[in-house]
């Protein structure tokens, strides 16, 4: 459960680095920006896979393993559940947004042709991270 606590802090950590990106690439040019700030999307997008897949798989990894060395008997697994159920219906509410805002911006196109050609990483990046978990 520790994992699952971890796992749902994590992903609301990306999702607020993910707005912040998207608030920072719609700064206008500046001196030092000739061009804009539109990159800071993807730099961000960047920072929060590596967050997802360093400290998600660290963690998890080392609960795995420490749980196995020192197992421990379940006191209360009712508890459990409920936490379990809480990050379904978390998780399962932020797939449906994810999913509704993706549909609406990949037109006419296939989802396959929508990654591909899609330019706003934060756009498919919370609908495959809230697939997976």
């Amino acid at each position: 459960m520790l994992s699952e606590a971890i796992h749902s802090f994590v992903d609301t950590g990306n999702e607020v680095l993910l707005l912040y990106g998207m608030h920072r690439s719609t700064r206008p040019p500046d001196l030092a920006h000739p061009l804009g700030h539109g990159r800071e999307l993807y730099f961000w997008s960047f920072m929060v896979a590596l967050l997802i897949f360093a400290l998600g798989a660290a963690v998890s990894i080392y609960q795995g393993v420490v749980r196995v060395l020192r197992p421990e008997p379940i006191n209360d697994p009712l508890v459990s559940y409920v936490v379990l159920a809480f990050a379904f219906v978390f998780e399962g509410g932020s797939w449906i947004v994810a999913l509704r805002q993706f549909r609406s911006a990949k037109r006419d196109l296939g989802y396959y042709q929508a990654l591909r050609r899609s330019k706003d990483p934060p756009s498919f990046m919370v609908l495959i991270e809230d697939s997976a978990a």
